[in-house]
């Protein structure tokens, strides 16, 4: 079965819905040039970490005249970094991360969501891509049991189970009955899912999935979490889903959430990140900037090329970005997840790790990898075929690498994987 795609949705599907200073020649005599923001940005990185207070404000005062995150790549891609190193200089990265949080917060409503969700799906497999794997090898793990309970540590908004549920609804044995615990990990999902609770219920009913749905919010750190909170039973058998949340997870808290994921005994473990590693370099402000900028530029790219220009789902991907950047490049890490006055448990890390450092992790506390099936690489291929060109999947780089990678044009941006204990 094409598990690639499904007619069905919990959302509808919605319709789809001044002038800017170019870059001029300036001193640097590389403003001009197709890369002028990177080479701009990267100086003035090297700036403050030299503590050349000099450079550092010519520097800022040239990118604040070029930027522009309303202009091209380049503009936009200045911009939102530009707007973490003045952070940085100013060491006033945690208050601004903090006001663009709840800045997202009120402005993000359901509606709004489920609109830029479903049209980023559309241009873009950057998510379809782990569902499609994970849903596929979660199938095939599962198959013949009963009574299946999904635990959903993800930033999907339940995005990915429709089709999951329609998989199961046409199953040539017994229809199982399926519990799915989502663990709520940022304070801008826990707004929307008062809104996605029924909805996934109605279509669980549409399917005739026996399905019981349960959301777990309030949570300090992914590490509280317990088997009896999660209401993991004996005769179930038990898949833990992770996409997009082990990145918020503290770094030196990551060996803690692993190995409560393997006190649940799952039969399987599946597991998407982005690629980039903003984890192994920390402590090395240049080194760390230019991963940052390097994977940032690739997303813009890609979302440049997906999107038309007007598009708001676009314009509030990139503020994301912002987000992210600004919380990478311009916070300090020391108490990370120890903030008592953030919804959800402080500043969310945003440390991304690549799939061989995630791979080495999941070894060290005693999961193996599990080989995804020609059936799923085929739904996976399958499903890049309807995007524009430039999508294409590619293995791990290397044996201690497991899973697969989607890329854009040719760069590796997404690891997906699957684990068992």
């Amino acid at each position: 079965m094409d598990r690639s795609n499904s007619k069905q949705s919990i959302f509808e599907n919605p319709k789809t819905n001044g002038d800017h200073m170019q870059p001029t020649q300036s001193d640097s005599g590389d403003a001009t040039d197709d890369k002028w923001a990177s080479k701009l940005l990267r100086d003035c990185a090297t700036a403050m970490s030299d503590k050349d207070s000099t450079k550092i404000h010519h520097l800022l005062w040239m990118l604040n005249e070029l930027a522009s995150p309303y202009g091209d790549c380049d503009q936009k891609v200045a911009s939102y970094f530009l707007q973490a190193l003045f952070c940085k200089a100013t060491d006033s990265g945690r208050r601004c991360y903090k006001t663009l949080i709840a800045v997202a917060e009120k402005s993000h409503s359901f509606d709004s969501l489920r609109k830029l969700i479903l049209k980023f799906q559309e241009v873009s497999p950057w998510t379809t891509f782990g569902h499609v794997a994970s849903n596929g090898a979660m199938l095939e793990a599962l198959e013949g049991e009963t009574k299946l309970h999904i635990i959903d540590i993800s930033n999907t908004l339940c995005t990915q189970w429709p089709t999951l549920l329609e998989a199961l609804a046409t199953r040539n044995d017994e229809t199982p009955r399926l519990k799915l615990t989502v663990v709520v990990t940022t304070s801008i999902a826990n707004s929307v899912m008062k809104e996605i609770a029924p909805r996934m219920e109605k279509f669980a009913r549409l399917m005739g999935v026996p399905f019981e749905f349960t959301v777990m919010t309030g949570l300090n750190r992914l590490s509280e979490l317990t088997k009896e909170s999660l209401g993991v039973q004996e005769d179930e058998a038990v898949a833990v889903n992770c996409v997009g949340a082990l990145r918020k997870v503290g770094v030196e808290e990551r060996k803690d959430v692993i190995h409560l994921i393997q006190s649940l005994g799952p039969k399987i473990v599946t597991i998407v990140e982005e690629e980039a590693d903003f984890s192994s370099c920390k402590d090395q402000f240049v080194k760390c900037f230019e991963e940052c900028l390097r994977f940032y530029t690739i997303y813009f790219d890609m979302l440049e090329e997906s999107f038309v220009t007007t598009s708001n789902e676009k314009l509030m991907l990139e503020r994301e970005c912002s987000r992210s950047i600004v919380r990478v490049l311009a916070c300090d890490d020391e108490n990370d997840g120890d903030d008592d006055d953030d919804d959800g448990g402080g500043v969310d890390s945003e440390r991304r790790e690549k799939g061989i450092q995630w791979s080495e992790r999941l070894r060290e506390s005693g999961f193996s990898n599990v080989v995804y099936s020609d059936d799923v690489i085929d739904d996976v291929k399958a499903l890049l075929k309807r995007y524009k060109a430039g999508w294409s999947l590619v293995g791990g780089e290397d044996h201690s690498s497991s899973g697969i990678y989607l890329a854009w044009k040719d760069e590796p941006v997404v690891w997906a994987s699957v684990w068992k204990p």
